[in-house]
């Protein structure tokens, strides 16, 4: 993948900054449906791909049928979700399906496994991304690309989440939207964005 960071914003402050960034694909966090038709205008006016978390789209609830709404209505790059009906249902549209794991304790990751197995997302958000050893056992283990989010807070963690073997980096803190280049030659042969 090219882009080795991925803007997160959570407001229409940070999304009106990632606009202005010189990154093709970002992520909207928390936003609520009356803002969304807006938003993905704005996103097209300035050649910009959006992924959608759609666990977090306040006034929609998170499940296939809204899936299918947000495919048809918004046509957005991709959906985030931790719901297998949203991974399944996006996937289904030709949508680049992000399967959100937290990696809480290890019963929550076999679970987490078992749920990849059935979804086989187009790549799986990990957070924390800030445990780089756990992202390379997640990769070794389901060989999946993955993205590394949550308390990534340096350009040393980010560093470290690449190197683990994580293709790019999903977050809200703009001080690590400055990053543009990072070399990762362990994965000249991951699936590019």
């Amino acid at each position: 993948m090219d882009q080795k960071i991925l803007p997160a914003s959570s407001n229409m402050k940070e999304f009106e900054q990632f606009l202005e960034s010189p990154f093709e694909i970002g992520v909207m966090l928390e936003v609520h449906i009356a803002q969304l038709k807006n938003i993905n205008a704005m996103a097209k006016q300035y050649g910009k791909k959006m992924i959608f978390h759609v666990d977090m789209i306040q006034g929609l609830k998170s499940d296939d049928y809204s899936t299918e709404y947000l495919c048809q209505e918004y046509k957005p790059y991709g959906l985030i979700s931790t719901k297998s009906s949203v991974i399944l249902k996006a996937k289904q549209k030709g949508v680049l399906a992000v399967q959100r794991v937290f990696l809480i304790d290890s019963h929550a990751l076999e679970k987490s496994y078992k749920l990849i197995q059935k979804t086989r997302p187009d790549y799986i958000e990990v957070l924390p991304g800030a445990m780089p050893w756990m992202i390379k056992e997640v990769k070794e283990r389901v060989n999946i690309p993955i993205f590394a989010g949550g308390l990534i807070r340096t350009p040393e963690e980010v560093k470290n989440a690449l190197d683990a073997g994580a293709d790019a980096i999903t977050t809200s803190k703009r001080d690590l939207w400055e990053i543009n280049q990072f070399s990762n030659p362990t994965h000249e042969n991951s699936r590019c964005l």
